[in-house]
């Protein structure tokens, strides 16, 4: 019996294989309604993993001509399961192919959104160059979840490009749906812990030209980052982080900007306890 949650060991791959193994012997026999019944019961499970794992091994089936058609009918299936394992099947079939998967992720964000996120994240470490072109493209879209999964798995050039992620977040900084908002605080905190430096005098130009609503955007960020400093004594691995984020937060309270200012008194109230 395989479980509802939690990572496969090799009893449960095992017995997926097994079931696979039928599945593609029915197929084989030209059965596909019986071959489908024992496939979509095995990946309508909540199961992440089995889902994952499933998507996978479908790319073994010798005739890969039955099966896509096959994963392209499950991307579109009322049960979340099933449209999740094609669309693993999908990211496996496609992993050279870059551009082709974000087309098809392109149609399938909104109704396999954790699997989807899960793909993405790992594009961004394999095809940096290609997701910096796209999600361009993405935050500019008129669906308001596309806009906000272009910043998903973006942390992963926290490190090696941090004035791109500054930069996209400035197209961004007024979009007012909270889903995008709260993608850009995840990742403004994450590229601050990695390039301080480079992130502070961004933040600092978009306070001096903001309305509430980016102020409001930019305090939650900024309040996390304070937060961390406060506990420096436990972060001593980011100490260029806590160094410069204490000496912003104290140079701002003295800054010409009124907004500016305001902010670095209102931070400098938790680091300065």
């Amino acid at each position: 019996m395989l479980n509802k949650i939690g990572r496969l060991d090799s009893e449960a791959t095992k017995e997926i294989d097994n079931i696979l193994y039928k599945v593609f012997e029915l197929l084989d026999e030209d059965k596909k309604e019986k071959a489908l019944k024992k496939l979509y019961s095995l990946s309508k499970t909540p199961n992440y993993f089995i889902r994952e794992y499933v998507g996978k091994k479908l790319l073994d089936y010798a005739d890969q001509r039955k099966m896509l058609p096959i994963t392209k009918k499950m991307l579109k299936h009322k049960m979340y399961g099933i449209r999740a394992t094609a669309l693993f099947y999908m990211y496996n079939r496609y992993k050279q192919e870059p551009e082709k998967m974000l087309e098809i992720l392109g149609e399938t964000f909104e109704d396999i959104p954790w699997e989807a996120e899960s793909i993405i994240n790992e594009m961004w470490k394999k095809y940096p160059e290609l997701m910096k072109t796209r999600m361009k493209k993405w935050v500019k879209s008129d669906n308001e979840k596309q806009r906000a999964i272009s910043f998903h798995g973006m942390e992963k050039i926290a490190k090696s490009d941090p004035s791109f992620i500054m930069e996209f977040i400035s197209d961004a900084i007024d979009d007012d749906t909270i889903e995008v908002q709260k993608k850009i605080t995840h990742i403004l905190t994450q590229v601050a812990r990695s390039n301080p430096i480079i992130v502070y005098p961004y933040i600092r130009e978009w306070l001096a030209e903001a309305d509430d609503k980016r102020i409001k955007t930019i305090w939650v960020s900024m309040k996390k980052l304070a937060n961390i400093v406060n506990q420096r004594s436990k972060r001593d691995k980011e100490r260029d982080f806590v160094l410069l984020t204490d000496q912003t937060i104290r140079d701002w309270r003295n800054d010409e900007n009124r907004n500016v200012s305001h902010m670095g008194r209102k931070l400098f109230r938790i680091i300065g306890k």
